[in-house]
């Protein structure tokens, strides 16, 4: 876990609203966030491994995707991929059709009680950060609602360009 409040730390070196101290406040939370999301998705019934919980997410939001797509979507091989399929068919949470235009190929869709497992672990989570977040205080909650709309913003939007940027680029096409 990242440690902002250590020995090391000087704030006459790196302000604590700089972009680094801040990224590292962020990497914090996410990893707190983190450890709520994985106790509430465990809570599940039945439980999940964070590998199903990524399946049975990428399969809500593509339906009918075949077992390659799956594969390189959770970045895993496909027969780790197929295993996890297996297990989640097994289990009543996936089923496979044949593709209607592809024989070789086979589509991957959520069962309804796939879908349920998917809004229960959803539930789960929303609570916890709703138990988290009635700590706070009101102002506290709307300037991190600020915040990260904010950060959303940003990460959406072009990267700066730099002056001087375009006519390096020219110069080294001459």
């Amino acid at each position: 876990m990242t440690h902002l409040d250590g020995p090391g730390d000087n704030p006459a070196q790196a302000p604590r609203d700089g972009p680094e101290a801040v990224a590292l406040q962020i990497a914090d939370a996410v990893e707190s966030l983190t450890d709520l999301w994985t106790v509430a998705a465990q809570n599940a019934s039945p439980r999940l491994s964070l590998h199903q919980l990524r399946a049975l997410r990428a399969l809500e939001s593509t339906p009918g995707m075949n077992l390659t797509a799956l594969a390189d979507r959770l970045d895993i091989g496909p027969p780790t991929t197929s295993r996890l399929c297996d297990r989640l068919e097994a289990a009543g949470m996936l089923e496979r059709a044949p593709h209607p235009y592809n024989r070789r190929e086979v589509q991957l869709s959520l069962t309804v009680p796939g879908r349920q497992v998917l809004r229960e672990v959803a539930g789960r989570r929303a609570q916890a950060l709703a138990r988290a977040l009635k700590v706070m205080e009101p102002a506290e909650r709307a300037a991190l609602s600020r915040g990260l709309r904010a950060l959303r913003a940003a990460r959406n939007a072009p990267a700066p360009r730099r002056e001087g940027a375009g006519e390096d680029a020219e110069a080294e096409c001459r």
